[in-house]
């Protein structure tokens, strides 16, 4: 009988061994497609096919956009819920114990125009326009108004650099500071919640709010009470917000998040020739005086150092010009502290509650050059306006120890009159100079023109700068 043909039965390792050479070629055939294709594909469609694929939020631009002139990149400002910014401006009548604050937050922050007012008596009248009744306190509102029409600002947070976060914190916690019945969890629910909105934002998530930012109308002190209890709110002292860049008008020197902006004074101009006519006329204006002093004696403190100054201005006779602040005064009439920085060459500035005070910039937008005591007053505090390295301090300010002025080692006259006046009128100059970088523009989008830069381009500078620094960190981590 013929044989029959019988298969050889099945061998398991030859099938696998033969499955895994089909397989392995298909992928080798997949990755020379892939390599063809990706060589053929322009740059700027591979760069975006691996964003895709990254994350679902884009990388911020490595550069601006230069045709407008924002080199460094672009700021987003969030939109907040009202209850975080508009529904506090609102709130204006009650916000402040002593006074109603409605006046000074109109003209977005600027408050109520100089003309009409005692301003108006002592104002060149083609710059009453560029003057204002500004509280302070303003400068979260005045910060974010500006950012709005910024030629730097962009709509689309893809392509944003920087992100600005317009809570009105001074007003959220300050209206809580003097009301007797507030709780500590009173003073922090509004900065509470404003945590939890951020936090669910996907631009915030992306880098954990190091290219974040906000501005803060009160001393940074206001928000940093001790876990005992206290005086404030603990917004700075909250996890959630340590990565964040707070603008303050007073900083903590040792907190590198805390970066030191100006106080807002009462000019704001519209262009770079409001500036200048401004900058023509503290020049030109006569100064009898060789150092005036504006503040309030605090007789509850021992060794109260302004009634120092005050008895050393007393002292100095028409050499000083003195103004008593007393019951809020200077607050109320700002005209009576310009007119008397504009008489005098010099102005004393002691530190005031805190270590700094609006008076500082009254006196140099004056066109004089301030007299401190403090380190912490200035030259700690705002070095993106005021320049200190290599001793530069000493080009538009006088460092006087205060404890050898409470030893009588020497007097406030004494020092100043000791300076050549060549050198007074240089160091004048250099602070008229600075001007236009110490205060908040009523500026359109292009603002003041002429290569003249104000305070919040100036900040904007600095923030872009600092956000680059930030990102080489960010993204190791």
């Amino acid at each position: 009988m013929a044989g029959m043909y019988r298969p050889e039965p099945p061998n398991p390792t030859a099938r696998r061994q033969r499955l895994v050479s089909i397989l392995l070629g298909a992928f080798f055939a997949f990755q020379l497609l892939l390599f063809v294709a990706f060589r053929s594909a322009p740059p700027s469609k591979l760069a975006s096919t691996a964003a895709a694929t990254s994350s679902s939020v884009p990388e911020p631009p490595s550069r601006g956009t230069e045709d407008s002139g924002c080199r460094g990149g672009l700021v987003y400002v969030y939109d907040l819920p009202g209850v975080f910014n508009e529904d506090l401006l609102a709130m204006c009548d009650t916000l402040m114990p002593m006074y109603s604050v409605c006046p000074y937050l109109t003209n977005d922050g600027l408050g109520f125009p100089a003309e009409g007012t005692s301003l108006s008596t002592i104002l060149p009248a083609e710059l009453l326009g560029s003057w204002h009744s500004s509280d302070q306190f303003a400068l979260e509102h005045i910060v974010h108004r500006r950012l709005l029409s910024h030629r730097c600002r962009t709509t689309d947070p893809a392509r944003a650099a920087a992100f600005f976060v317009p809570f009105y914190a001074g007003l959220a916690v300050g209206r809580h500071l003097w009301s007797a019945n507030a709780t500590d969890a009173d003073r922090d629910r509004d900065c509470v919640a404003l945590l939890s909105w951020l936090h669910a934002q996907p631009y915030y998530k992306r880098s954990n709010g190091w290219d974040h930012f906000l501005a803060l109308g009160r001393i940074t002190w206001d928000f940093r009470r001790s876990p005992s209890g206290g005086w404030g709110g603990s917004f700075l002292a909250m996890p959630g917000v340590a990565n964040v860049t707070r603008l303050v008008i007073e900083r903590e020197p040792w907190d590198a998040m805390d970066v030191g902006i100006p106080y807002p004074t009462g000019f704001h101009p519209r262009t770079a020739a409001d500036a200048r006519a401004w900058q023509q006329h503290v020049t030109s204006v006569p100064r009898p005086r060789l150092f005036a002093f504006a503040g309030a004696p605090r007789s509850a403190i021992k060794g109260d150092f302004r009634a120092l100054l005050l008895s050393d201005c007393q002292a100095a006779g028409a050499a000083c010009g003195a103004l008593d602040c007393a019951e809020g005064k200077c607050i109320k009439d700002n005209a009576l502290v310009l007119e008397l920085f504009m008489g005098a060459r010099f102005c004393v500035q002691p530190r005031g509650d805190s270590f700094t005070r609006r008076s500082l910039f009254d006196c140099m937008v004056a066109g004089a050059v301030p007299v401190l005591f403090w380190r912490r007053t200035a030259y700690l505090q705002y070095h993106w306006y005021l320049p200190t390295e290599d001793g530069q301090e000493g080009e538009w300010s006088v460092f006087i120890d205060r404890d050898e002025l409470r030893a009588g080692n020497v007097t406030v006259r004494g020092v100043l009159a000791a300076i050549p006046e060549a050198r007074v009128r240089q160091m004048r100059e250099r602070v008229v100079e600075m001007i236009p970088r110490l205060v908040y523009s009523a500026a359109d989008k292009d603002g003041l023109g002429g290569g003249m830069k104000d305070a919040i381009d100036v900040m904007i500078d600095g923030m872009l700068r600092r956000v680059a620094e930030q990102r080489r960190n960010w993204r190791r981590t």
